[in-house]
């Protein structure tokens, strides 16, 4: 006996596929949301392979470019709350990946410098990061993917633009009522 259609579901549409109705394909934000989700899900993994995650990948490419920070210049540059920072850097210091030193002339400071291991083990992961983003791309050849890089860096740019001048807007206010 076939078991009656809900009322008010017959003309809905249902995916059992999971793929979403072509309306939504059309929305650019709603692919980027996709596409994102699936490259955090996929970049995750490669990292978590490592005992790692996202944020130690970013701490440890930050050292490996500017060098020696204090923990307060790099959660600054990586606009990261402190207390995540710090435990992201204990987590890092405890793999021998970052040593710890206080400033010889500021004891309050603490910087943060990448050891040879950190560097050794930022090599293997930019290895795996790179194969993830590869996979992630295959449908583009070389000439789109840097053309997408391309595009992708604008718009980032252009809502860092957006952020910065709206946060430097917003400094010299008060806080509304019931925000922190």
């Amino acid at each position: 006996m076939q078991q009656p259609t809900p009322p008010g579901t017959a003309d809905a549409p249902c995916s059992v596929t999971g793929t979403p109705p072509p309306s939504v394909l059309g929305l650019n934000t709603y692919l980027m949301y996709a596409t994102g989700k699936a490259a955090r899900r996929r970049l995750t993994d490669a990292l978590a392979a490592h005992g790692l995650r996202l944020w130690h990948l970013t701490i440890l490419a930050m050292l490996d470019e500017a060098g020696r920070l204090s923990k307060g210049d790099l959660a600054t540059r990586l606009d990261m709350n402190q207390s995540d920072l710090t435990r992201t850097v204990t987590d890092l210091d405890a793999a021998g990946y970052v040593e710890c030193a206080r400033d010889a002339s500021d004891r309050r400071r603490i910087e943060v410098a990448l050891t040879p291991a950190g560097r050794a083990a930022l090599t293997r992961l930019q290895a795996d990061v790179t194969g993830t983003e590869t996979e992630l791309l295959a449908a583009l050849d070389h000439e789109e993917r840097e053309r997408f890089t391309d595009l992708l860096r604008r718009v980032h740019g252009r809502l860092e633009e957006g952020r910065a001048g709206g946060s430097a807007a917003r400094a010299g206010q008060e806080p509304a009522v019931g925000r922190p």
